[in-house]
């Protein structure tokens, strides 16, 4: 089944039907509950570990490493036997050296644990996410969240979906989709990263300045949203925004894994996804955006006698993009 070229833009030899993406999804979330049950295991070794010395047991960032690789492994290995042919990029394979190019063949894109440092604290914010790429494009995406049993999914065309706790509800929960009409009715979604270094911190710290800022009481071009917040992982950022809990998420030095699934479970709730400031809108998550590591998102938004929802969404992230800085992630 796999395609012996070695054009990354050869066309694709395994050709994903309506019927095999169903049941790439029904098998991809039944792999997402295994891999969740191998993040709580690690969720209460690490807890445990607080309370024990260094020198008896394993300290927090020895057992993370350790339930990152066991779960992309057992999400690997599963995908592997059951879909024969299909490539493989995931986020410790990657940091291992295993970095093949995108190609048209469909390719799992996987993050094990995102929001590991939500993993390591026990802040019940971390999850397993797995997208499915096909023809450089997210086409299905399953994000876990086992701590508050919650899974959100969606395929190409078929409408995001969240299960908790045994109930399915469509996305985005408000229906029709609420209005939004300036940044300053906005809650987004923003994060601190793992980069710390001064010129970047001091470009994010400026950002967040003016979106929350009052533009009354001194802060130049200040939006005075609604509020700032970070939940500590991409993946649930992006199913947040798909739920309509976050108006907007953005970020700058995220990794494919980091989005993939998130993106096509926003897309489908009627989000808009972009790319950085110069990058088209065109909601086309392909693979300039998908490797471009920045990124933008905004739920549905409703339709309005003076404007259209979509026409909103643009506008938003014109006007989000001409308050924040734009900066290179390391």
């Amino acid at each position: 089944m796999a395609s012996s070229s070695t054009d990354p833009n050869a066309p694709a030899t395994i050709q994903i039907t309506p019927t095999l993406l169903d049941e790439i999804l029904d098998s991809t979330i039944t792999l997402a509950h295994k891999a969740g049950d191998l993040i709580l295991e690690g969720s209460l070794a690490i807890q445990s570990s607080h309370a024990a010395e260094e020198s008896e047991k394993k300290n927090s960032v020895d057992l993370v490493t350790e339930y990152d690789v066991k779960v992309e492994e057992l999400v690997k290995g599963e995908l592997g036997k059951t879909w024969e042919g299909f490539k493989f990029i995931g986020e410790e394979s990657y940091a291992a050296g295993s970095r093949p190019p995108l190609t048209n063949e469909p390719t799992f894109c996987v993050d094990p644990i995102d929001g590991t440092t939500n993993f390591i604290h026990g802040f019940p914010h971390s999850c397993v996410s797995i997208g499915l790429i096909y023809n450089k494009s997210p086409i299905l995406g399953v994000i876990y969240n086992p701590h508050l049993d919650q899974l959100f999914y969606a395929s190409k065309g078929n409408g995001a979906y969240l299960i908790q706790q045994g109930r399915k509800v469509k996305l985005p929960l408000a229906k029709p989709p609420k209005e939004l009409k300036s940044l300053s009715k906005a809650l987004i979604g923003v994060e601190w990263g793992s980069d710390r270094s001064l010129s970047l911190i001091q470009q994010k710290s400026a950002s967040f300045s003016k979106l929350a800022g009052n533009p009354a009481e001194g802060v130049i071009g200040g939006q005075m949203a609604h509020s700032l917040r970070s939940l500590g992982s991409a993946a649930l950022n992006y199913s947040m925004v798909a739920m309509g809990g976050l108006d907007i998420y953005w970020e700058i030095g995220c990794w494919p894994w980091d989005i993939c699934a998130g993106s096509i479970i926003a897309q489908e709730a009627g989000g808009f996804v972009a790319g950085g400031h110069n990058a088209p809108l065109d909601n086309n998550v392909d693979e300039a955006v998908l490797n471009g590591r920045k990124y933008i998102v905004i739920r549905a938004i409703g339709d309005t006698p003076e404007e259209k929802g979509v026409d909103a969404q643009k506008r938003l992230i014109k006007e989000f993009y001409e308050t924040v800085s734009d900066f290179e992630p390391k």
